[in-house]
């Protein structure tokens, strides 16, 4: 439980706040199990210090992670110079999880997101022009301009379904899983979620489903640590979501959401037991989200700008932006020669051009007729 003080405990030992995100530091650790029913993060890691991946893989990572946080900034710049509208929520920061996790299925397999998802469709290989397109209402966006920043799905690459309803992709994600195992398609489902998600009745119901039914499902919680404003041990009865795993008699274990090696791999093992009709799996990331819910204004924290509010100190932001997921990455692939700093640099400025790209291709593109406003409505 979290007292006044922001202790929280683990495995019975009390941690401080600060103390718990060094814990979270290291590379590939994460909370160990509680029960034997808990699959333990040293089993489900295995030794390789690159998760087994070729280079080719593991630049893939670093560019479809930088793909997300210079369209995540980009996008939140053109909110806040009021060049898009509606409602923006930041995935800066939480990168690996999506990279991690999408690395580890195929382009058939499914992934249902939330209100937080441009991260997730870019992981799983939706184009960056379409997606800018959709943020700015356009004609050439993914749902043609009548879906925005919360309701982007590309069906061509696996994305079926994001919602602004918190838990909403949840058991549509397990329905998908249902539809696979009637089939025999041997496509998986990945279902992210945030921490305050896991209370809703949506994620105890489909994950009851998904266990009684062994189906090729797999939840994974990106907990950030905050239901939008609130610390979630304020509201949440147990310090780590993997441990709800064993009220349905399925594994579950914990990972350090800032290294997208330890989702990578923790998902793939989760996958292969998945099509082997092993059932489902809950993976819990340990994470953080850099930005306010909807990125309003309040203390700029270095140059990346993490807002910080009331519910959080400075102190905190600037801990967790130290263990900045990208830089991380890049860190281990210079130190294992994957990449030079001069190589990595290319791939930054590839990537900035693409954004760049995507914005002129959004504000270069129509607005849907009017017409088009009762089009695509179906009873």
């Amino acid at each position: 439980m979290a007292d006044k003080r922001g202790v929280l405990r683990s495995g019975g030992e009390g941690l401080s706040r600060r103390s718990f995100i060094k814990v979270l530091g290291g590379a590939g650790v994460g909370v160990a199990g509680i029960s034997s029913g808990i699959l333990r993060i040293e089993e489900a890691l295995g030794a390789e210090p690159l998760a087994g991946l070729d280079p080719q893989q593991l630049i893939e990572m670093y560019r479809k992670m930088l793909q997300i946080r210079l369209f995540e900034h980009m996008g939140r710049d053109l909110w806040l110079q009021k060049r898009i509208h509606g409602a923006y929520h930041s995935y800066v920061g939480q990168e690996a999880v999506a990279v991690g996790a999408c690395s580890a299925v195929n382009r058939d397999d499914w992934i249902c997101g939330t209100h937080r998802s441009h991260g997730h469709i870019i992981a799983k290989g939706a184009k960056l022009d379409r997606a800018m397109a959709e943020l700015y209402f356009k004609k050439t966006g993914y749902n043609k301009g009548k879906g925005g920043s919360m309701h982007i799905i590309d069906m061509s690459v696996g994305v079926l379904n994001v919602n602004s309803i918190v838990g909403g992709g949840i058991p549509i994600g397990t329905g998908a899983a249902l539809s696979a195992k009637l089939r025999g398609s041997k496509q998986v489902t990945l279902m992210f979620f945030g921490e305050g998600a896991s209370n809703r009745g949506t994620f105890h119901e489909a994950i009851n489903h998904a266990a009684v039914w062994k189906l090729p499902a797999i939840f994974v919680c990106e907990n950030n640590l905050y239901n939008i404003h609130t610390y979630y041990r304020e509201v949440t009865s147990v310090a780590d979501i993997s441990t709800r795993s064993t009220g349905y008699e399925m594994p579950g274990l914990t990972v350090d959401g800032n290294d997208v090696l330890a989702v990578y791999e923790a998902t793939r093992k989760a996958v292969e037991r998945a099509r082997a009709g092993d059932g489902p799996t809950l993976i819990e990331c340990k994470t953080y989200k850099w930005y306010d819910h909807m990125n309003f204004a309040g203390t700029d924290v270095g140059k990346d700008g993490a807002w910080g509010l009331l519910f959080r100190s400075d102190d905190e932001l600037r801990a967790w932006m130290e263990k900045d997921p990208i830089k991380q990455l890049r860190r281990r692939l210079i130190a294992n020669g994957v990449l030079t700093d001069s190589s990595a640099d290319e791939v930054v400025k590839g990537v900035q051009k693409e954004v760049e790209d995507a914005v002129s291709f959004a504000e270069s593109s129509p607005y849907p007729d009017p017409e088009e406003a009762l089009t695509d409505n179906y009873a």
